[in-house]
């Protein structure tokens, strides 16, 4: 199997694209900073992947932007920290701000010459407005929780996006997940009978961060530690 096989590209954007956990631990700051606990980074990560991953399960209908607030909500109960509302959705409102990756925006331009790129998010509309203006790319179809009605690693996301693709002229079998998290895209990739490439942003680092783990590790057909190591496979494969 190559890269050139393949005539479209799905993203997964937070934690693939958008350096979420950067984002993540700067906007909890004002939570973080008032409570007695000493928590290190990955324990926050690993708290907010935990009340997030919870709160998507009972409340899948709700917009990314205002189930953040509600985990807000949930950490400061949890690390006894008194907050108001306001807190809260300031830092549900947060997601526009968070960092893309480095490479990000470079390797999508190139990609794009190359490939249909689709995103698959579990994100709101307006909040990957605000990221996309930081990838500098036109996607060729964008896929969100907001408009799925539910938050991956549920099938019903993959099953939206494969519903959609003769729309914009993609076969499946012609069509590469490309992620970061193991527990929201490559398992239910591997169910939906998908290619999938695994950027591995994590590789200098333990644990899962702001995803839960897998359980077991997917299948998965390609593995880069980056964007620019994708690109620099693909450009290989052309020489």
């Amino acid at each position: 199997m190559r890269l050139s096989d393949f005539t479209a590209m799905s993203f997964d954007c937070y934690g693939t694209l958008i350096d979420w956990e950067s984002g993540m631990v700067e906007a909890l700051t004002p939570l973080t900073s008032r409570t007695d606990l000493e928590l290190t980074r990955d324990q926050i990560l690993e708290a907010h992947a935990r009340t997030e991953s919870a709160q998507q399960r009972w409340t899948p209908m709700r917009r990314y932007a205002e189930l953040l607030a509600v985990v807000y909500k949930r950490l400061a109960e949890e690390w006894n920290v008194a907050v108001s509302w306001e807190e809260c959705q300031r830092y549900g409102a947060s997601v526009g701000d968070w960092p893309a990756f480095p490479d990000s925006r470079e390797a999508l331009s190139y990609l794009k010459q190359h490939y249909k790129l689709i995103i698959l998010s579990n994100v709101d509309n307006a909040s990957f407005a605000k990221s996309n203006e930081k990838l500098g790319v036109r996607f060729d179809a964008i896929y969100t929780a907001e408009d799925i009605g539910s938050y991956k690693p549920a099938a019903r996301n993959f099953d939206y996006m494969m519903d959609r693709l003769a729309t914009i002229g993609v076969e499946p079998s012609r069509l590469l997940h490309t992620a970061e998290s193991l527990f929201h895209d490559h398992e239910p990739a591997n169910a939906a009978g998908l290619a999938s490439c695994w950027i591995h942003r994590r590789h200098e680092q333990e644990g899962f961060g702001a995803t839960m783990p897998p359980g077991t590790t997917p299948r998965h057909d390609f593995r880069f530690t980056s964007m620019a190591e994708l690109v620099a496979a693909h450009k290989t494969e052309l020489q």
